[in-house]
């Protein structure tokens, strides 16, 4: 590829975002990494960061008119930047629900509409949303998550049909565990109930033992560069479990997929 495909990549302080926007600079790809605070970011080399804070309208729409000043164009569009909380469904607020769906879901919408009339312009475009294995499949102790990407799905499905008239694609991107501190840090609901503290304590420890097993994040930067720059397909799940878990969703009988699910977090 040359500099002149233009790469706008959300979240690149860490983990997934990071790697992801390295492995575009390699691919010799223009790309602007987005970080929320520029002062206490680290540079990423072949990187242009801006700042960005995906809650708020103006700043999106500011950072979005950056890239544009300087690139004049947006070929590619990678939402990577989000949050996650751990709690049962009864004991996570609704303030706590709409603080995670504003930063997955709302952040994503966000920057869809500052970046989409440039890319309905130069009629080409692609598009990326990371979703997760859990935005097709439940998780205990992390619904409030899993209701986001389940969001991110039915969004970007929708999209796609929407904007293909426009030369422009739309891709999911599923992984599953991946070294991240993303799930290792997840901060917790702030009103626990105590009838939950054993199921979630376990279901927690799965979690951040799986994390620190899994592969890191290569693969997925991997399989989002691959979908930027190749033939388009709706759906990736990086190779290993995500696609794995894709394909027993899919056709496994639903009571094995049940057992399985709750073996990996933990629960009996």
């Amino acid at each position: 590829m040359s500099k002149s495909t233009v790469v706008l990549v959300t979240g690149v302080s860490s983990g997934i975002g990071r790697v992801t926007a390295e492995k575009f600079a390699l691919q010799g790809c223009r790309v602007f990494g987005s970080v929320r605070n520029l002062k206490k970011a680290l540079p990423i080399p072949g990187v242009e960061l801006i700042e960005m804070d995906v809650t708020q309208d103006e700043s999106v729409q500011q950072a979005v008119a950056l890239v544009i000043e300087r690139a004049k164009r947006i070929d590619v569009l990678v939402n990577n930047a989000g949050g996650t909380i751990v709690g049962a469904i009864e004991e996570t607020s609704i303030a706590e629900a709409e603080s995670l769906f504003d930063t997955n879901v709302f952040s994503i919408l966000r920057t869809l509409q500052a970046v989409l009339p440039h890319m309905r312009a130069q009629r080409a475009g692609r598009i990326i949303n990371i979703s997760s294995v859990l935005g097709f499949l439940p998780a205990p102790y992390m619904g409030i998550y899993s209701a986001t990407k389940h969001a991110v799905e039915g969004l970007s499905e929708t999209l796609d049909h929407e904007v293909r008239q426009f030369g422009i694609r739309v891709t999911l991107v599923e992984p599953s565990f991946t070294k991240t501190n993303l799930d290792i840090n997840a901060p917790q609901a702030a009103v626990l109930i105590p009838a939950y503290d054993t199921e979630r304590n376990l279901s927690s420890q799965a979690v951040v033992g799986h994390v620190k097993t899994a592969p890191e994040p290569d693969n997925v930067a991997n399989t989002i560069v691959d979908v930027a720059l190749g033939s388009w397909r709706m759906r990736r799940t990086p190779a290993g479990q995500a696609s794995l878990l894709s394909k027993l969703r899919r056709f496994m009988p639903a009571n094995p997929v049940d057992a399985s699910l709750r073996k990996t977090f933990g629960l009996n």
